[in-house]
């Protein structure tokens, strides 16, 4: 048995090398001749599944190693009887925590003692969004959830969600929605002119899900504008072609990488690889977490005399600070034009290791009930 992967998936021979043999491509641009002998397909975001690539192959069933869905045609692999998989939730944790690295920096920068004296606005409550709305909660923030196809879908909950306009009066407004282009609630361009018009230069601006979802040249037109928002985008149009001069424009830029903790990764291949036993009726015999290393940092320790506020941000930037990869992204966005877009895939393919709070223990002397609570809110693991 054949399986054909994209290079970048994490772990294809710890999961997958007793099922076939594996050959491993580049992902975006991929073709029909490079998979027409395979029976499997394992694929992230970057390549198009659909039947101009799968027409006349052997290919039997699909796994993406994402959350997202958009650049597979689902319903023509359910016509031809090809089996598939994506990897719902597997990085939400990643992403949430991503977007609390965001909010640190911003509340350094406007030198807040209390970060949850912020208000935040989640546009899109599927996994990630509402992992972070539950972290957020968590720690004490005012979260607004925007969510109209799941408003309408739970009218039973209708009052847990606001519309548009109310998520964009928010401190920080975080979009985590899928790229939709049809229905009653397409998302693509849904932040345009008249969106971020509504935006200040008191607020917060966070893009972690489609790049589409934001237009960009409307963004540009904003940001050249007084009053502009602070904006922090890790997706954008035209992946990986991306627009040099609106990364000069945003306040942090980085390389579609929210999702990249290697937790979030390795669970994406673990789900596919369970989906594929099941295909193939074959037992699940290994998990990501076997896999896992021991983390470059382990343990951190605070005493009776931490600040809450401070202790929290202190160990959150120790796992994660999103500067770090908006400096490689600006570094490579210098380069020549026509190497620009190979060099945006190169920082995704060659990131560095990444790991989530509950890697790093938090030892607490004389700590306050408040303080290990919200630790734990952040998934980090405690010893008292």
């Amino acid at each position: 048995m054949l399986i054909v992967a994209d290079e970048n998936i994490p772990l294809l021979e710890s999961f997958f090398g007793d099922i076939g043999e594996i050959r491993r491509v580049k992902g975006r641009g991929l073709t029909r001749s490079e998979v027409q002998d395979a029976d499997i397909l394992l694929v992230r975001s970057v390549t198009r599944v659909d039947r101009e690539l799968l027409e006349g192959t052997r290919v039997r069933f699909v796994g993406t190693a994402t959350i997202g869905t958009d650049h597979v045609d689902v319903e023509w692999l359910t016509e031809q009887g090809i089996g598939f998989s994506a990897a719902p939730g597997c990085n939400a944790r990643s992403v949430a925590e991503y977007v609390l690295a965001v909010i640190s920096l911003f509340a350094d920068q406007r030198e807040l003692c209390d970060w949850s004296t912020l208000s935040v606005g989640i546009v899109g409550a599927g996994n990630v969004g509402s992992e972070l709305a539950r972290m957020l909660e968590r720690l004490d923030f005012d979260v607004k959830l925007c969510d109209p196809p799941r408003q309408d879908a739970e009218p039973e909950n209708a009052d847990n969600f606001v519309n548009l306009s109310e998520a964009l009066a928010c401190d920080v407004v975080s979009f985590h929605t899928p790229l939709t282009r049809t229905g009653e609630y397409p998302t693509h361009h849904m932040v345009s002119d008249q969106q971020l018009s509504e935006l200040n230069s008191d607020q917060l601006l966070i893009n972690a899900g489609r790049g589409e979802v934001v237009d960009g040249a409307a963004l540009m037109r904003r940001l050249e504008l007084p009053d502009a928002p602070v904006v922090v985008l890790d997706v954008w149009e035209n992946e990986p072609a991306i627009d040099s001069e609106l990364v000069d424009k945003v306040w942090l830029a980085t390389p579609h990488i929210a999702g990249y903790s290697l937790e979030g990764k390795m669970q994406g291949t673990e789900m596919v690889y369970q989906a594929l036993c099941r295909f193939l009726g074959l037992p699940v015999r290994k998990k990501a977490g076997q896999f896992l290393p021991e983390p470059a940092l382990s343990n951190m320790s605070f005493t009776r005399n931490a600040i809450e506020d401070e202790a929290l941000r202190l160990a959150l930037g120790a796992c994660y600070d999103p500067r770090k990869d908006d400096l490689r992204l600006r570094r490579v966005m210098k380069e020549e034009g026509g190497t620009r877009a190979e060099a945006f895939d190169r920082l995704r393919r060659d990131y560095p290791v990444r790991r989530e709070c509950s890697s790093l223990k938090i030892h607490l002397k004389g700590s306050s009930k408040s303080l290990q609570d919200r630790f734990r809110a952040m998934g980090f693991k405690l010893k008292i």
